[in-house]
């Protein structure tokens, strides 16, 4: 079973977990509402110190090319430290507010 992690609006599934960087309460710490149009949160560790991006699909309306999901792996090579820890949550639809 994949784990689910819920916030005040969404849920969201863990889809990579590379290098077991994935922890539940210091995501819920540093996310904020900011990130709920999202269909995408990459989280990665630098330097001990959680980062949150979105990225969504480009059927989203808050789509733009600066966040389209396509492009996670440039994201990864030139924002992120080399072979970091990161994860990556999508989106359950269906979430609490529908």
């Amino acid at each position: 079973m994949k784990n689910i992690v819920e916030t005040e609006k969404n849920k969201y599934v863990i889809i990579k977990d590379y290098k077991e960087a994935f922890n539940e309460q210091e995501f819920l710490n540093k996310y904020t509402s900011y990130f709920e149009t999202y269909d995408y949160i990459l989280g990665d560790i630098a330097y001990s110190k959680l980062r949150l991006k979105g990225f969504n699909k480009k059927n989203n309306k808050q789509y733009n090319k600066i966040n389209d999901y396509e492009k996670v792996d440039k994201y990864l090579k030139e924002n992120c430290a080399y072979d970091c820890k990161y994860f990556i949550l999508e989106k359950i639809q269906g979430n609490k507010q529908d």
